[in-house]
């Protein structure tokens, strides 16, 4: 009976640890703060706040608008991409630095949560998540903005001004070629580059052109020369920016990761040197389940459900995306723990007489693993 209890007791732990898989930790030395593009109706900017899970006295909430946009990318992007209104919004919470940026992103269309996630690194930022979203489909080109204005009113310091134009200039430069060659071989193709030049502190023209041209290779892609040369002029700013390799690989290697996946599950095969392997991942996902340290943070505080349900959700790690509301979380879990506790208490009530063999046939809180598993499903499509 004792060594019953023990195991409903680790299994219930167990369950507590899937349930609370994903949910974010509190960062006691920063802020969260929102950011909500100026030209959204009242309405939007509620359907906004209730989509990022928060109100209006639970985080800082500031304004961006399309001024501030084009302080960024006005000389960098064409008038079509810049628009005349804002209406994508962001949620910013601060990590520790060196720890990686993790983006989701909602009713995003013209960049990938990948994309942002490298070029917020471009502009300086080392650890944070981050949510980006819309009422509606939008470019998103107001997203890089409105982050990194939500970053620094989040941890009162300033970014380096030459490295969010950087930043910005890197954003379009890969959009624009993945109007090309498709967003997840764009963003790869910058996002690799950039780690092999800072990494190896190159800075020649040369070298940095032959760079491209094996990292293009690796993606299977043909550039034409001006687009080598678009990405060669990028490069070399980059490479005088002087960056700390060590403070930004978790970003790049997962970026890098996340795109490979991507090309993969599309029926590609790249060949990319950061890509982790097959047995390392999944070493990594059963240590980041039992130590706790698997943490989506406020990727995991969405409620999906308040978008419309053909609404794009894109994650640097897909167990942001299509996330169950809580709800049928605490449903599932519930059901889990009834039906272990109700399965030992069977056999408990099993006695030597073998009498009451059938004790738990009236089915009450009880989880028929061959029926109600089948029922439960928790997309949200």
């Amino acid at each position: 009976m004792k060594i019953k209890k023990k195991i409903i007791s680790m299994l219930m732990a167990t369950c507590l640890v899937f349930s609370s898989f994903g949910m974010s930790k509190s960062f006691a030395d920063s802020s969260k703060v929102v950011t909500i593009g100026v030209n959204n109706s009242p309405e939007q900017r509620q359907t906004i706040l209730n989509y990022f899970g928060v109100k209006e006295d639970e985080v800082q909430i500031i304004t961006v608008n399309n001024q501030e946009e084009r302080a960024y990318l006005g000389n960098v992007a064409t008038e079509e991409q810049l628009g005349t209104k804002t209406y994508s919004c962001a949620y910013v919470e601060p990590t520790t630095e060196g720890s990686g940026i993790n983006v989701k992103t909602a009713n995003i269309t013209w960049v990938t949560s990948s994309m942002v996630a490298s070029t917020l690194s471009t502009a300086g930022l080392t650890g944070a998540n981050c949510v980006i979203a819309a009422v509606f489909p939008v470019s998103g080109t107001g997203a890089l903005t409105g982050v990194m204005k939500a970053f620094e009113n989040a941890t009162g310091e300033k970014l380096d001004e030459d490295k969010k134009e950087l930043a910005s200039e890197e954003l379009i430069t890969t959009g624009d070629l993945g109007d090309e060659i498709g967003q997840d071989k764009a963003t790869g193709i910058i996002n690799d580059v950039k780690a092999d030049i800072i990494k190896n502190n190159t800075h020649d023209t040369t070298q940095i052109a032959e760079t491209i041209n094996n990292i293009t290779n690796n993606y299977n892609v043909k550039l034409t020369d001006a687009q080598i040369d678009k990405i060669t002029a990028l490069m070399e700013k980059i490479a005088a920016q002087n960056y700390d390799y060590n403070e930004m690989k978790s970003t790049l290697n997962n970026v890098s990761n996340v795109v490979s996946d991507n090309l993969k599950e599309a029926g590609e095969n790249i060949d990319t040197g950061g890509i982790m392997d097959f047995f390392s991942k999944i070493g990594d996902w059963f240590s980041g389940l039992f130590s706790g340290s698997e943490d989506l943070g406020i990727l995991g505080e969405t409620n999906d459900s308040m978008l419309d349900k053909q609404a794009i959700i894109d994650a640097t790690n897909k167990a942001a995306e299509n996330l169950p509301s809580k709800e049928e979380a605490e449903g599932f879990f519930d059901k889990i723990i009834n039906w272990f506790s109700n399965l030992f208490n069977s056999s408990d009530d099993t006695g030597e007489d073998n009498q009451n063999t059938d004790s738990n046939s009236s089915g009450e809180n009880t989880l028929d693993p061959e029926v109600e598993t089948d029922t439960e499903h928790f997309d949200s499509k």
